[in-house]
């Protein structure tokens, strides 16, 4: 079993979908969570409520991940009320579906903003502990749309490759810390914002995935527990793909 306790994890976008999955999963395993997320407190609030359940220690913390200031103030906040950081998931993410001929200038920033930019912010901001530690575990929750792109979604799939690159670089350059860096690119996994698409798209997409059948964010949480595990000591700077072998290359 991968022991994280006494670890400190923060999961950005934590209050529902992969992100509450991977809180709880880390939970599980012993881990003190630090749920993020914004706007609305009460799912966050929730998530906090279901890790003191299993036995874990919680707490929220709000903060918008694409402004600098507050995300160092939620670091700053996540240490002071639990002394340490250790593990950073930057799951934190938004969509806003278009062409590329209709997409507004907002909906392209907006994306990038949270989805990439959260992530460099969220990583920039957490180094300087974990350097102290000699131990740190990032994990960045990619997509396969960032690996092969998608109709629609020039904004989101940018954001989601250039995580990659952001995944590999800071792998490098960290590694002899004792930092590992890697990056999971989730499939078509079951949530709040898939269950939007209309069925027959849905069914479209499922006759894609070799296994069968949607994945579920448990499915992506188990990944991540793995990664930010000391037995995942010697795997960084790498994208494991939980997709049901939908993109194989």
């Amino acid at each position: 079993m991968m022991d994280l306790s006494g670890k400190v994890a923060l999961v950005t976008g934590a209050g529902r979908g992969i992100g509450r999955a991977i809180a709880l999963k880390l939970a599980e395993r012993g881990a003190i969570i630090a749920v993020n997320d914004v706007g609305d407190a009460a799912p966050a609030n929730v998530v906090v409520d279901e890790v003191v359940a299993k036995g874990s220690r919680a707490a929220s913390f709000m903060a918008d991940v694409s402004a600098a200031g507050e995300v160092n103030k939620l670091v700053e906040a996540v240490v002071s009320t639990f002394g340490k950081l250790h593990i950073l998931v930057n799951n934190a993410g938004i969509t806003r579906d278009g062409l590329v001929l209709r997409m507004s200038d907002a909906d392209w920033d907006g994306v990038l903003n949270i989805n990439l930019r959260g992530a460099f912010l969220c990583t920039r901001a957490v180094l300087k502990y974990m350097l102290k530690e000699r131990w740190g575990r990032i994990v960045n929750i990619s997509s396969v749309v960032g690996m092969v792109g998608n109709a629609g979604q020039a904004n989101y799939a940018s954001a989601k490759a250039g995580l990659l690159g952001l995944t590999k670089s800071i792998a490098k350059e960290v590694a002899s810390r004792g930092i590992t860096v890697n990056a999971i690119a989730p499939g078509f996994i079951d949530t709040e914002m898939t269950r939007m698409l209309r069925e027959n798209i849905r069914q479209e997409v499922l006759k894609e995935i070799p296994v069968g059948r949607f994945g579920l964010p448990e499915d992506v949480a188990q990944a991540v527990a793995f990664l930010v595990s000391e037995e995942a000591g010697y795997i960084t700077g790498q994208v494991l793909k939980v997709d049901g072998g939908m993109v194989m290359v």
